[in-house]
């Protein structure tokens, strides 16, 4: 959630570490701050709000050094304040960034202060400065104090440790949240996310949870939790010199919203022929499909919507049981683990902290396998997952997520097929999906092309403060996500019902004040999903109404219809989410909140 930047070089690193902190601004901050050693001890700047009022300070009173941390904080203990805002001291040559959730800080913070130690923030980052002040005065090399600290610590951290008299070297370690090491030619680096370094390298080194790294201009040297020098290969970045440019659109997130036709090629790409899914795209393990007899998803956020539409085609195609549970609740009961059950865990970033502890919990609990759905190749996620499905998206840099979670759909389809034909789908409707799955990418530009009457329709939710989206079977989950985008990015307050829901409460809140999107794909459905819309206009409820020209639904006093393409209804969760995506984007511009950046939320969620 939070970023962090380091380096260490033969020169200045003031505008390296401002530079990866401006590429880290898509998670999601409220603050920043840098630390910089140089002759005079370790300076800082701190500010609150956006990285530009960091850069403004050094404008003001530039720092100079060679080794140097920086920080964007996303609030967890304490409010957005310069106070709290990292790096964080102790004393005047110490300082610490962290990402993460130390649990235990409230009995260490009393045994601090029972040393004498003045705490100057409510974080529980302090913590852990003051904590490696106390262990240097019995082990002066910080190296050693910095390890002897990591096994006081209970939770998760990404920590960067400079001190001034370590002029040549600086500590960095990790533990439940990411971190990456960056290989230069006499310069080394540190980062939470490869993007905030590919100004400065692309080769990298993916640090392995317990690892404690020594970072010299000339050398990095990596020690395991057991305190043991470990070899970690160095891999290169290939990356799309356009993936954090956003061209000729106004947000990335309108950016990545038309790039969902070519990802979505991507992601098919290699994994079906003209006629089968192609299971060789799991891997070499790939035998495992034949010996599913359930499947368990687990998932946060828009991955978990995703999740809860495969639940319909796994069950519909393959005729075998599939549950869907939110990763955060998962890892708190316990679990039934049904015979053969294949365990498959689905996240953007694939550091997501829910979904990875619900994972290492699986791994001890007798699945059949472990399948991990996931953009990033390099993320725990994928490292700790027996098997892998990348999803090929490509950087996705608006935190509400759009082409991530089409992409995931795209791989879910992939795997409910291949599942199925491991259960008895024959060859004939094999070839019938594959051959809708080939046609998907023409039927999203189809969609993208009602982006200007929906830019029109979005004018009439300015003033609006609550929203309600309707949908039924794969349509329900589609309305979730197309909730979740409203009130993510323009801030109205939306929820989400099966439609034959309305009339067991929701149907109390419809007025004309309350539009109600709806999502009417014509399938066997169809007649039920009028009723429930005629539910609806007759108590003056404003319909916006998503659907095909099959539907027989038009623009009426009542009702504002927009056009989604007539698909194969294995599609219509795919196709259905993007005019939702550019209802989002449009109320959010015309009612002027942060589209890429919204209030409150981080793109990548690494704290529990």
């Amino acid at each position: 959630m939070c970023g962090i930047v380091g380096a260490i070089a033969r020169r200045n690193v003031a505008k390296i570490l401002l530079e990866g902190l401006s590429r880290l601004e898509y998670r999601g901050y409220d603050s920043s701050g840098v630390a910089i050693n140089n002759l005079d001890g370790v300076s800082s700047h701190r500010a609150v709000g956006k990285v530009q009022a960091l850069r403004d300070k050094f404008t003001a009173e530039p720092l100079d050094g060679k080794i140097g941390i920086a920080h964007t904080r996303w609030a967890t203990h304490g409010k957005p304040t310069e106070a709290n805002a990292h790096p964080h001291f102790s004393g005047e040559d110490l300082a610490l960034v962290h990402n993460g959730i130390i649990e235990n800080h409230e009995p260490l913070r009393r045994e601090l202060k029972a040393k004498g130690y003045e705490f100057k923030s409510e974080t529980d980052t302090e913590v852990i400065v003051h904590l490696i002040h106390d262990a240097l005065k019995t082990e002066p090399d910080l190296l050693k104090a910095v390890q002897n600290v990591l096994t006081k610590l209970h939770g998760a951290f990404a920590i960067g440790v400079v001190k001034n008299d370590e002029n040549g070297r600086f500590i960095a370690a990790r533990k439940g949240s990411p971190l990456v090491v960056g290989v230069g030619i006499e310069e080394n680096f540190i980062a939470s996310d490869q993007l905030a370094l590919l100004h400065v390298t692309d080769q990298f080194i993916f640090l392995e949870e317990g690892d404690v790294v020594e970072l010299t201009r000339d050398q990095v040297t990596i020690f395991d939790e057991k305190g043991e020098v470990q070899e970690r290969p160095i891999s290169v970045f290939n990356h799309n010199v356009d993936a954090t440019d956003k061209g000729e659109f106004r947000h990335y997130m309108m950016k990545e919203i038309y790039e969902q036709s070519s990802v979505i090629s991507a992601c098919l790409e290699g994994r079906i022929s003209e006629t089968k899914v192609l299971t060789s795209c799991f891997g070499a393990e790939s035998e495992f499909l034949k010996d599913i007899e359930n499947v368990h998803i687990v998932a946060c956020g828009t991955s978990y919507h995703a999740g809860m539409v495969a639940k319909y085609w796994i069950e519909d195609l393959a005729g075998i049981p599939c549950s869907v549970e939110v990763a955060s609740e998962y890892r708190y009961r316990k679990v039934a683990v049904p015979k053969k059950t294949l365990f498959l865990t689905l996240s953007q970033s694939g550091e997501t902290a829910d979904t990875l502890a619900a994972l290492r919990m699986a791994k001890e609990l007798g699945y059949l396998t472990t399948l991990a759905i996931c953009n990033v190749p390099s993320s725990t996620l994928v490292r700790e997952s027996a098997l892998t499905l990348l999803t090929n998206a490509g950087p996705e840099i608006g935190v509400a997520s759009t082409k991530a979670f089409t992409t995931q759909l795209t791989a879910l389809l992939i795997t409910s097929v291949a599942i199925a034909v491991e259960n008895g789908l024959s060859a004939e409707k094999e070839q019938e999906l594959v051959q809708a799955m080939r046609s998907l990418p023409a039927y999203i530009n189809d969609a993208l092309a009602q982006d200007a009457h929906i830019k029109v329709i979005a004018d009439r939710f300015a003033n609006k403060h609550n929203a309600l989206f309707l949908g039924r079977g794969t349509m329900f989950p589609i309305a979730l996500e197309g909730s979740l985008k409203l009130k993510e990015i323009s801030y109205i307050h939306a929820e989400a019902y099966p439609a034959g829901e309305l009339k067991h409460g929701p149907l109390a809140l419809v007025d004309e004040d309350m539009p109600i999107i709806a999502l009417v794909p014509h399938n066997d459905m169809l007649d039920k999903l009028k009723s429930n819309l005629q539910e609806v206009a007759a108590r003056g409820g404003e319909l916006y109404v998503f659907a095909d020209k099959e539907t027989d639904l038009h623009n009426e006093d009542n009702i504002v219809f927009t056009e989604v393409p007539k698909v194969d209804r294995i599609l219509e969760p795919i196709v259905h989410t993007i005019p939702l995506q550019l209802l989002s984007y449009h109320v959010a511009v015309v009612k002027g909140t942060d589209v890429d950046q919204p209030r409150n939320l981080a793109k990548s969620v690494t704290v529990e």
